[in-house]
């Protein structure tokens, strides 16, 4: 019988520990954080998830999807607001396909509950990894409450604790392993909108609403207790930036200018930006994602993104499920696992993280441009005339079981199909023509 020992309980630690303890593996999780069960960890630090297609199919395999649809809200569009409170709208996929709006902290937590289902598992919390003895398999914790030292044996090592994995530090010091960080030139910083007295949502709840302001942002996804979990996207520097933005008549300023939509529904916005966080936005990449056949690295460890296409935590969840699927296919031959799935998954992460770059350009500075509105329109309505021919990107993204890396390389040669299509003369008022179908036609056949 394996026994998996995983450190890091967050999102993919807990799932993982779901699929391996269902399996029948002894599983042994560890947290260096309290057990959210019982503490609020996430407030005012929180951006919400996106899940779609890949968390899913995830959720499916191991039983749990009914249960996370509970706290769940389907967004089925974008609404764009402009400085003036006017709206406008691009729907993400067909009619009726949707991306799901869920508390990090409680998707989190019933993960765990479910996990703690098994007697299979063993879940300890406020243990940090403070070192890995790679060699002789053994891994040491520290409460940081306590300041109590211990030091576990391990058979097989799985780190999915983060974008500053103490697993993947301690890979780093191993030769000819490759790692970087790099952050981009915005932060974010959390805000609130209060349900109504009645508990209703004071805006659409079934849309993701966003104020793209060219160099900044502010989105607000839906939460089942109608309240909306808000996010400002912001440069660090500059002359409209967390350095610029201080005071309170500086902030008042500010948002009049740019959202003055928004302020009815957040009457204690001054306070919410002057006492919530700023928190860096990092991209991490690293190779290879394990040591020998007894370690491996899944989820942000190994390939922390921007969180701009939503799909940080669909791509850590994929993890498990490829992970799983391996399993079967490496059953015989486990030695060589850990090292196949790293080779599998990691072109796809590097994928993922490119597109999770470019989309932060789309959606601060293009949602609003109806030359792209425009573009994304005809796209639609072309895939609903012929979706055997063509997917668009953020439907291959979102809502298909495509790889990421082939996602990004049929997207960017779709897209020099449509740079093609924008050309044609008065197209917004001939987009969904003959015309524009045959052009579009011309163009798959002629490449």
């Amino acid at each position: 019988m394996k026994d998996f020992t995983i450190v890091g309980g967050g999102l993919v630690g807990a799932l993982q520990s779901v699929f391996l303890a269902q399996r029948g593996f002894n599983v042994h999780l560890f947290e260096r954080r309290p057990d959210l069960r019982t503490a609020d960890i996430y407030q005012g630090r929180s951006i919400n998830l996106a899940v779609s297609n890949r968390a899913w199919k995830a959720l499916r395999k191991v039983g749990a999807e009914e249960t996370i649809r509970q706290i769940a809200i389907p967004m089925y569009k974008r609404t764009m607001h402009d400085t003036k409170g006017n709206l406008s709208f691009q729907p993400y996929g067909k009619e009726g396909e949707a991306i799901y709006s869920v508390s990090r902290g409680e998707l989190n937590k019933t993960l765990l509950q479910i996990a703690d289902t098994y007697e299979n598992t063993n879940m300890h919390f406020n243990a940090r990894c403070t070192d890995v003895d790679l060699d002789n398999k053994k891994i040491s914790f520290v409460n940081d409450e306590t300041e109590e030292k211990s030091t576990q044996s391990y058979q097989y090592l799985i780190g999915t604790d983060g974008a500053f994995s103490a697993v993947r530090h301690r890979l780093m010091f191993n030769d000819r392993f490759t790692y970087s960080q790099t952050y981009i030139e915005h932060g974010y910083k959390e805000l609130h909108i209060e349900p109504n007295e009645d508990g209703s949502h004071k805006m659409d709840p079934n849309t993701l609403h966003i104020w793209p302001r060219e160099d900044f942002m502010l989105i607000a996804l839906p939460n089942i207790d109608g309240s909306f979990t808000c996010t400002l996207f912001f440069p660090w520097e500059g002359k409209v930036s967390f350095q610029s933005i201080k005071t309170e008549p500086e902030i008042i300023s500010f948002f009049q200018v740019y959202f003055p939509d928004i302020i009815p529904y957040i009457p204690d916005f001054v306070d919410q930006y002057l006492n919530h966080p700023n928190s860096s936005l990092a991209t991490f990449r690293c190779y290879p994602w394990h040591y020998k056949d007894s370690v491996v690295l899944m989820g942000d460890a190994a390939h922390g993104v921007v969180p701009f296409y939503g799909q940080g935590m669909n791509a850590g969840f994929e993890d498990c499920f490829v992970f799983d699927q391996m399993l079967d296919e490496y059953a015989n031959r486990f030695e060589y696992f850990f090292e196949a799935f790293g080779k599998s998954r990691k072109p796809n992460a590097d994928a993922v993280a490119e597109l999770a770059l470019r989309n932060f350009i789309e959606m601060r500075d293009l949602t609003g441009d109806p030359a792209f509105l425009l573009q994304k329109k005809i796209e639609g309505w072309f895939y609903q005339k012929h979706p055997d021919k063509w997917v668009p990107l953020y439907s291959m993204v979102t809502f298909s079981d495509f790889s990421y890396e082939y996602a990004l390389q049929k997207g960017d040669y779709q897209n020099a199909i449509m740079a093609q299509v924008m050309k044609i003369p008065d197209l917004a008022n001939k987009w969904d023509s003959k015309e524009v179908e045959e052009k579009i036609l011309h163009l798959l056949s002629a490449t």
